[in-house]
């Protein structure tokens, strides 16, 4: 959510004028940006991220349906975690070189 809240300085609005459920929205993240989460049976990883602007979406997914997916970066974190002088490491890129 950093990223896309650097990305933009003017999040369009959000144009809801009621709520059935609160929160159901989704929570407001940095920069006005709102995230929405949904939790179902039988759906392992799916990630979609929608980026809307006047006219236009853009719309990354990435879908998992099988735990095998998540194994390379299992390894690579228990091979690494010893050599990390942090006391708290959150997500894969340092690890990665990104």
């Amino acid at each position: 959510v950093e990223k896309m809240e650097a990305a933009s300085s003017t999040w369009a609005p959000d144009p809801t004028r009621t709520e059935t459920l609160a929160g159901a929205r989704g929570a407001l993240g940095p920069g006005g940006v709102r995230i929405h989460s949904v939790r179902m049976r039988g759906m392992l990883a799916h990630e979609e991220v929608i980026l809307g602007a006047t006219g236009q979406t853009l719309t990354l997914r990435h879908d998992s349906y099988d735990r095998e997916s998540f194994m390379p970066g299992v390894t690579l974190a228990c091979t690494r975690v010893g050599s990390l002088d942090a006391p708290l490491t959150l997500g894969i890129e340092s690890l990665l070189g990104v």
